[in-house]
Order: structure tokens, then C-alpha cells, then sequence
């Protein structure tokens, strides 16, 4: 019995660091969906913005940029294709290249 308690001791450290690792894992990818999301609503805003502003005769890129918060202005790239906006945006994320896989893209035909 008592070869058995010294076996174990420190067992509990050791599960608690594997579970913090583990929930700090998990919270870091619901951070990511949550802001991929988020990011796809933005986007979908933005290419409606620019639609309309083809509508009017107006410039588009600006009009896409307006309707972007700050921190997602550097991170568009506008495309206009006969009466179609396509806007094409990277959440954010912890590593670059990650950001770049999860980009996120958003049509909107202008019809007069």
C-alpha cells in the first residue's frame, strides 16, 4: 500500500497542467471560429456596401472600406466583375498563414 501512494504522488500536478493546456487549447479555437465568423459577417456587409455604391456610380473601394471596422481595412482585397463585388477578407489570427487559409469571401451583384 504505501509503494502505491509513492507512485502516485504528483499524479494530480500533472493532470491539472494537461487540463489547463487542454482548455487553453479549446478556448483558442472557439476564439478563432468565433472570429472567422464574425469576420465572414463583416465581409458580407462590406460587399453589399460596394454593390450599392456601384449602383450609384460611385467608386467602390472606398465604400468596401467604410463599412470595415479599423482593424480589418489592411486586411481586403476588393474584386469587381461586371455587376458583381466579391470581397475577400482574412480574419484575425494567431499565426499569419493560418489567416490566410481561413479568409473569408463575400458576393454582391448590383441590379439597378
Amino acid at each position: 500500500m504505501l509503494a502505491f501512494i509513492h507512485r502516485s504522488r504528483g499524479q494530480a500536478t500533472v493532470e491539472a497542467v494537461a487540463g489547463i493546456a487542454a482548455l487553453m487549447l479549446a478556448s483558442l479555437l472557439c476564439f478563432q471560429l468565433l472570429a472567422t465568423g464574425y469576420t465572414a459577417t463583416i465581409a458580407d456587409g462590406a460587399a453589399s456596401a460596394g454593390a450599392v455604391a456601384l449602383v450609384r456610380g460611385e467608386p467602390i473601394e472606398p465604400a468596401v472600406l467604410e463599412a470595415l471596422p479599423g482593424w480589418a481595412r489592411n486586411r481586403v482585397s476588393v474584386r469587381r466583375t461586371g455587376a458583381t463585388v466579391r470581397v475577400r477578407l482574412r480574419p484575425p489570427a494567431l499565426f499569419e498563414s493560418m489567416s490566410e487559409k481561413l479568409s473569408v469571401s463575400a458576393e454582391a451583384a448590383a441590379r439597378p
